[in-house]
């Protein structure tokens, strides 16, 4: 699977993030913004030396930065867990990815892959009983379908306050539970815990479930293999940013990050890999 983001996606949400024009970047770098505005639109590289003049005005890593724009990093493929099950969708041809974790006969929902259906047919298929739905964030491609899979069972739908008002669709109150840092959902002899990385939205949950042999960590659109989600509104950059290296990236470097795009990850690689993660 390839990176969900290119040179072009990196630059724009960095430049973004930090309010920045194509001028003022070509201020900082010597660039001219004619040059910078065709890398923002998916040309190449003229060379190193323009990836890593961007990078340090914008602040980010240049090796990793370099890696994805010229070598074309990808990180090692990850094979899914066998109590994971991946639910793939799309929303106007753009693809997006939920997952059902799974023990014994009872199973959670992270975010729905805009894709009900499935997620409900793969629960009958394989005789689970729903114990809830974790959001990650209350964005449609990842959160849409909630009704039709609460009509089957009503179960606890988590989703930090700050992204409710996002849906599109509202479980009742009652329904509703904060995931609050630390908070643990039950899976059968699995444990899942959920932690609070505000960033691309103001609400945003990732969703650890330990384990001996494959830890994982369900990041949704908080990170992305070699990038990150894009920060909405642009005033949780700094937050973002914080998430992403004070939160997912102190995890034990074996953690698989699973998101909500793209290709899965580990915390080793994105430690390397990613140009907006500052050493812990």
């Amino acid at each position: 699977m390839p990176l969900e983001d290119d040179l072009c996606d990196i630059l724009k949400k960095s430049r973004a993030g930090q309010g920045l024009s194509v001028s003022d970047l070509a201020r900082m770098t010597g660039l001219p913004g004619g040059d910078i505005t065709a890398l923002e639109r998916g040309d190449r590289p003229k060379d190193r030396a323009e990836v890593r003049a961007l990078a340090k005005a914008l602040g980010l890593r240049a090796e990793p930065l370099e890696r994805i724009a010229i070598d074309k990093w990808e990180p090692v493929a990850q094979q899914m867990p066998f109590w994971v099950e991946l639910v793939q969708g799309a929303i106007n041809g753009y693809g997006v990815q939920g997952y059902i974790l799974h023990d014994e006969d009872e199973a959670v929902l992270v975010d729905t892959a805009y894709n009900a259906p499935v997620m409900l047919d793969q629960l009958r298929r394989r005789g689970l009983r729903l114990l809830g739905i974790c959001l990650t964030h209350g964005h449609a491609d990842h959160a849409d379908g909630i009704e039709q899979i609460l009509d089957r069972y009503e179960v606890p739908v988590y989703l930090g306050p700050e992204d409710v008002e996002l849906l599109g669709w509202r479980p009742r109150r009652e329904l509703l539970v904060v995931p609050s840092d630390g908070l643990s959902v039950r899976v059968g002899r699995r444990t899942l815990r959920c932690m609070p990385t505000p960033g691309h939205t103001p609400g945003g949950i990732c969703y650890c479930a330990d384990d001996a042999q494959v830890p994982v960590c369900f990041v949704g659109d908080t990170l992305f293999a070699g990038s990150i989600g894009r920060s909405n509104p642009k005033e949780l950059y700094p937050s973002h940013l914080s998430s992403v290296t004070h939160r997912v990236l102190t995890l034990s470097p074996d953690y698989r990050l699973l998101p909500g795009h793209g290709p899965a990850t580990t915390v080793e690689e994105e430690l390397e890999h990613n140009p907006f993660a500052a050493l812990p």
